[in-house]
């Protein structure tokens, strides 16, 4: 039995994994590939049945792992993007969940043909729009602040309330086959609100005092992550012990009020949690995947396809529509947002749950409520996740989906860079503490921003939808360092780079767990930069000819490629880049070598001398 367990849970854990990487590589939402692999594991195959094997432990396992979830897409919600998106946040958590409650539950009943009853339950089952789905999409996306605003705070907020709703309508109707009405509804009203009230007070309460204690220095730094993980589980625990999925509630104010009260130690919590959820989040779906039953899978038909296809096309977007009239919302994120509500792994969770329970309590059509639900959540991941990115730019939702550079540190060198790539189609912004350094920048109609990246502000006025990889070149090396450690969570530690240091080398250089990648070469440092430009050192951008070694030339140094399909790629001496024919190279020569300027090749020269640029 023991083997059992531990080979489904390393099984798992190893699938999970490999959908994500699966979804990465294809560029796929990944829970593409995890339902995939679930239901061939699960219902196709017959390999596994999660339920079987884990017996007992299953439920109380995925509540907990659900609780995770949600804490941790309440550490992503920032009250202050409520200052854009405030009123229409409000209405679709208001006024948008009752309506698509109530729709679902229409759809529910006559065009599945549910009970009352049992339909009510599906509804409120579907108000749940998952942040698990959500949050990947968004970063795929790319989507403008307003309109991911709109969807990432639906998805978090409905979460706990949808599941709560659904737990609520779930227990009265268990409840109310062994006592009267009015006692089912005054036991549910108590423990409800005090089950509720208890987790939401903790929510409250608990990170202010977990901010206390770590700014009187009572907590060592090694215990800070585990203290915040285990203030979660506490509050989720204190809520679930009196009312089921209350503590849902708890968990996501907990996560709430942390990200928005400024707790020391949150980065670490932040990087080791979307870790975890990531995990925890392709674990969940293969295992509720590969609990269905095939007889579950028999079930589907044309009444529970027709149900999909009105929950889809109908009662959303007509949800959407009816809570938006009036708000200050535009037709195009009014269109986006109805037709965008992917299910994630809670809607799921709670379907397994709900439809055994109200089956025994005596409603022989809540058998329905399991494939109902995964058709919903299959045919949204996959409608949804595949249209959101193309639907986004044809509506100006979305970035132009550029490889931009973010430059840290305005000089004479990165302003000359900066030019050069704007040249080549590249989106650029420099960012620089000093207004005088932007001066330059701002001169050569470059994008500009004066703020300090490391500041609180910095990171809420940054956008990086348009800036896949940065470039620190500071006079400061160690600046640069911190710079590209801070952002390489963000990019990507492949994606982070830096001017090399003028001073240390060797066995005293600074390990690359904690710098970027050097830019250039070894030997490139600030100083060596700035006499090159001041010298009149010319950056020029020239294509590569079908001989690919002709990009290699020893008159100058390649410092950026653009490809055909404008991705962008910094040289760097850590790792092999070879262009092929169609490149754009970027290449600083020096003062006397650079060559002419012919058709197809601009040159850029220190800001404030003559630059000599071709027609392209």
């Amino acid at each position: 039995m023991e083997d059992t367990i531990l080979l489904l849970i390393v099984g798992v854990a190893v699938a999970g994994v490999f959908g994500q990487w699966l979804g990465w590589r294809l560029k796929l939402p990944a829970i593409i590939p995890l339902l995939a692999i679930g239901a061939v594991a699960g219902p196709i195959a017959g390999i596994v049945k999660p339920s079987v094997a884990l017996g007992e432990v299953m439920r109380p396992a995925i509540g907990m792992a659900v609780a995770i979830i949600v804490f941790e897409g309440g550490l992503n919600l920032n009250l202050r993007e409520l200052r854009s998106a405030g009123s229409g946040v409000l209405r679709l958590v208001a006024v948008a969940l009752p309506l698509n409650w109530v729709f679902g539950t229409l759809a529910g009943h006559y065009v599945a043909g549910m009970s009352w009853p049992v339909a009510v339950l599906v509804g409120a089952i579907l108000v749940v729009t998952g942040p698990t789905v959500i949050m990947p999409l968004l970063r795929q996306a790319k989507l403008e602040p307003r309109s991911a605003s709109f969807l990432k705070w639906e998805a978090i907020v409905n979460d706990p309330i949808g599941a709560t709703i659904t737990l609520l309508v779930l227990s009265f109707l268990t409840l109310s086959t062994t006592m009267t009405t009015q006692d089912a509804l005054f036991q549910l009203a108590w423990r409800t609100l005090v089950g509720g009230g208890i987790a939401a007070a903790l929510g409250l309460i608990v990170p202010f005092g977990i901010r206390s204690l770590f700014r009187r220095d009572l907590a060592p730094e090694f215990l800070k992550t585990p203290i915040l993980l285990a203030g979660a589980l506490g509050v989720y625990a204190a809520g679930e012990a009196i009312q089921p999925e209350t503590g849902l509630v708890g968990a996501t104010l907990f996560g709430i009020v942390l990200a928005n009260i400024d707790v020391t130690g949150l980065q670490e919590l932040r990087r080791f949690k979307e870790s975890l959820t990531v995990f925890l989040v392709s674990g969940l779906f293969i295992l509720l995947t590969a609990n269905i039953d095939r007889q579950t899978v028999l079930m589907l038909s044309w009444p529970i396809a027709l149900t999909t296809l009105a929950i889809l096309f109908v009662a959303r977007p007509l949800a959407i529509g009816l809570a938006t009239i009036g708000a200050k919302v535009s037709w195009s994120e009014r269109l986006l947002v109805g037709w965008i509500g992917p299910r994630g792994v809670v809607a799921a969770a709670i379907a397994g749950v709900a439809g055994e329970r109200l089956a025994n309590a005596g409603y022989p059509d809540a058998r329905l409520v399991l494939p109902l639900v995964f058709a919903v959540i299959a045919s949204t991941v996959v409608l949804h996740g595949l249209s959101l990115a193309p639907l986004a730019r044809r509506l100006g939702l979305a970035s132009g989906g550029r490889s931009g550079l973010l430059i840290v540190g305005a000089s004479s060198w990165t302003v000359a860079l900066g030019e050069a790539l704007r040249g080549a189609g590249v989106p650029v912004l420099v960012v620089d503490r000093s207004a005088n350094a932007l001066k330059a920048a701002r001169l050569a109609g470059l994008q500009t921003m004066r703020v300090e990246v490391l500041s609180v502000i910095g990171e809420e006025m940054i956008d990086l939808r348009d800036y896949e990889h940065l470039l620190a070149a500071t006079p400061d090396d160690a600046y640069n360092a911190l710079v590209c450690t801070r952002f390489a969570a963000e990019l990507g530690r492949e994606r982070v780079y830096q001017i090399a240091p003028d001073e240390s080398s060797g066995r005293h250089a600074a390990s690359r767990e904690w710098r970027g990648k050097i830019v250039v070469s070894p030997d490139m440092g600030f100083q060596r930069l700035s006499d090159l430009m001041q010298g009149g050192a010319a950056f020029v951008v020239e294509p590569v000819e079908q001989d690919e070694t002709a990009w290699q030339t020893v008159d100058g140094w390649p410092v950026a490629r653009v490809s055909a399909t404008g991705s962008l790629t910094l040289f760097s001496p850590e790792h092999d880049d070879t262009p092929i024919a169609g490149d754009l190279i970027a290449r600083l020569y020096q003062p006397a070598l650079a060559p002419p300027p012919v058709r197809g090749r601009r040159r850029f020269r220190l800001p404030g001398r003559r630059s000599m640029t071709s027609a392209a």
